[in-house]
């Protein structure tokens, strides 16, 4: 492995690890058993590292939204999509835990994150069109359905946020990638009014897969969806 990409390697796993703020370049080389020197050959600063990390998260993310054209959307598909956008969430998951205060550092990533935004948003709707054809879901108008791919777009790029923040009791604790995929549940949610009766059975059995089970949820019952 070449050493730039060593070294982007080793900074995400820092930053997944450690979060972005706590590590600096020097951080970083001396993880590598790299100079300094050596690594400023490679990258000006830390600000171009988060962007070359930016662009191979986008890039992964384009990959798995790759809808296809050529038969009909399956349940599995849904799945896949949204398993997929939740792994890609995990192994990147600093770049989400400190969104905010990335972008405003620096503008070339701000203006990539816009972009990369409505490119996820057209596919989230392009989905949600695919299911309607296949009678997954009832068809939506145009409106709905870009409202319906913003309110899912919303769930999973906040859902760490909200296990970050909204239970402080536990803010030592580790997140794992089972907690973060709970975010699926919330996504299935969503698209339960929509359903139609030839899948609704199937989606809410899929839905309880992703059940979150943060302790004040333990135990409790949820109320019959009608």
């Amino acid at each position: 492995m070449k050493t730039r990409d060593k070294i982007l390697l080793a900074s995400l796993e820092l930053f997944n690890e450690q979060g972005e703020r706590n590590v600096t370049t020097n951080h970083i080389a001396a993880n590598l058993a790299i100079s300094p020197g050596n690594l400023y050959y490679h990258f000006r600063n830390k600000s171009d590292i988060i962007y070359e990390i930016f662009q191979e998260y986008e890039k992964l993310v384009d990959f798995y939204l790759d809808i296809p054209e050529n038969r009909p959307m399956t349940l599995a598909d849904m799945t896949f999509y949204l398993e997929s956008v939740f792994d890609g969430l995990w192994s990147y998951r600093f770049f989400h835990r400190d969104l905010e205060y990335l972008l405003d550092r620096d503008p070339r990533l701000r203006k990539d994150y816009r972009e990369f935004t409505n490119r996820c948003l057209a596919s989230i709707s392009l989905i949600f069109e695919k299911l309607a054809d296949s009678g997954i879901i009832e068809p939506q108008p145009e409106s709905l359905r870009a409202a319906m791919s913003l309110n899912v777009w919303l769930v999973i790029t906040n859902w760490m946020a909200f296990l970050k923040t909204a239970h402080a009791e536990q803010a030592s604790a580790c997140l794992t990638l089972r907690e973060l995929k709970q975010g699926i549940y919330q996504v299935l949610t969503l698209e339960i009014p929509y359903l139609t009766p030839a899948y609704r059975e199937q989606v809410l059995e899929l839905r309880e897969k992703y059940r979150p089970t943060m302790p004040e949820q333990e135990g409790e019952q949820e109320a019959p969806v009608n």
